[in-house]
């Protein structure tokens, strides 16, 4: 029995974690939590059929320190949801007589690193391939680029690679932070 759950805390429907379908089962058999969102898919057993759920709610609330999102490339694609900063395109969209795919879009660091620039949740954001090469090791106001919005370290740590990966479910659940303007 393979998949995950996103585990939601209580009152405040915070993403607190992605666990294993068995654990959200066993948290919902023993009264803990509550199903916000289902697969369609069942678990049957010798005398019972469960509904898998997607998205589970813990019944009360737990207090749990915020957690600092860790850079990483792939979560800067994932926060910005593959579209470039520049010019808006997303995978998909042609450009230059190609279909974008998500390996076209590259993380560009604002203040390039040339320049003393961090690898850091609001010094880097998705480009495609053709804005990042215009852009270069300049400024985006030396290359003639404006940033569509201003990028933000996102609240949530791991859970926005997880959810990249995860449902569709799921991407109601997990704040990015403002990425548009």
């Amino acid at each position: 029995m393979q998949g995950r759950v996103l585990l939601l805390n209580g009152s405040t429907w915070e993403p607190l974690s992605v666990i294993s379908i068995p654990r959200a089962i066993n948290l919902l058999i023993s009264g803990k939590a509550v199903v916000v969102e289902e697969t369609g898919r069942f678990l049957k057993t010798v005398r019972s059929q469960f509904q898998i759920p997607s998205v589970i709610a813990l019944r009360t609330y737990i207090n749990v320190p915020r957690r600092q999102a860790q850079w990483s490339r792939k979560g800067v694609l994932v926060r910005d949801n593959y579209t470039c900063i520049y010019c808006g395109i997303v995978p998909g969209e042609i450009l230059q007589g190609k279909i974008l795919s998500k390996s076209d879009m590259t993380v560009d660091h604002i203040l390039p690193k040339s320049r003393g620039g961090k690898d850091v949740w609001t010094n880097t954001a998705c480009a495609c391939y053709v804005c990042n090469h215009r852009k270069g090791d300049r400024l985006p106001g030396e290359a003639g680029l404006k940033l569509m919005w201003e990028p933000r370290r996102p609240r949530t740590n791991y859970l926005v690679i997880e959810v990249g990966n995860g449902p569709d479910a799921w991407k109601k659940y997990i704040e990015f932070g403002d990425t548009s303007s």
